[in-house]
């Protein structure tokens, strides 16, 4: 995935995708030191917009997870907010959004992964917690445990290809979309061509900094946010199935139910 990198700027041979996630940690941390010590009664600015990221993901853990989830608040907004900052630096000329490198998606799925089943385990203990995966009748259980374990493995996959893909997917659009600004400019201004090649290449250059400007990098901002939402709301949904889990495998349906809303 290299040549698809901006080479922009000298990383000294580290992967562009850690460099760009280093500079993500330095805004957020920026962003939290900014924040003032005695926060005000009515908030403005930097303030105003931290406090309502993290009422919006307040109020998404009452919806899916219940007043029991606040205590995972820290795994859930560290997540959102890291990878919408990623996302959207995608968008910032001469960068690339860490988000488009599996490496940097499949550590986030991991991290969700063994997070969930720690805190299942915590809540019903160790073998409670793996009964469940072998569904409520012992008769059906050679048929259920392998179908769980399945489940349960597929999910960070789900979870590094989506994110990665939507990426890559926009990184890769916006690199054509560049090259062809660039391509029909140079063919307008070389003259090479005449007047035709002046002609069409000035009005293919304007239609496509206007295409650029008005449609694509807005539909990349909701893209950026709705990657973001949809893997915390997996997220969720997996660490609430793992609270749920001693209810027995009616459950986990629901679970894998709402799983599949939020795929869609």
């Amino acid at each position: 995935m290299g040549a698809l990198e901006p080479p922009v700027f000298n990383t000294f041979g580290l992967p562009h995708h850690v460099v760009f996630s280093w500079v993500v940690m330095a805004v957020l941390i920026g962003a939290a030191l900014a924040l003032p010590r005695r926060p005000a009664l009515i908030p403005t600015g930097l303030q105003n917009a931290m406090e309502a990221a993290v009422e919006f993901i307040l109020s998404l853990i009452d919806d899916v997870i219940g007043p029991d989830g606040r205590r995972f608040l820290p795994l859930i907004a560290t997540l959102g907010l890291y990878i919408f900052a990623s996302n959207l630096l995608g968008l910032v000329p001469g960068f690339s959004a860490p988000t488009d490198n599996v490496n940097t998606t499949a550590s986030f799925a991991i991290v969700v992964f063994f997070a969930y089943h720690w805190i299942g385990i915590r809540k019903h203990g160790l073998w409670p917690y793996l009964k469940h995966f072998a569904g409520p009748m012992p008769a059906l259980a050679p048929l259920m445990i392998p179908i769980e374990l399945i489940s349960h493995l597929a999910r960070p996959l789900s979870l590094t290809l989506r994110l990665f893909g939507n990426m890559l997917g926009g990184h890769i659009l916006l690199s054509i979309v560049f090259f062809m600004t660039v391509g029909l400019s140079t063919w307008a201004l070389s003259g090479a061509a005449g007047l035709l090649g002046v002609i069409i290449g000035g009005v293919g250059t304007v239609a496509t900094v206007v295409f650029t400007v008005g449609f694509l990098f807005p539909l990349k901002l909701l893209v950026a946010f709705l990657q973001a939402f949809i893997f915390c709301m997996l997220s969720m949904l997996y660490i609430a199935g793992a609270l749920e889990a001693e209810h027995g495998h009616d459950s986990g349906h629901s679970a894998h139910g709402a799983e599949a809303a939020a795929h869609h």
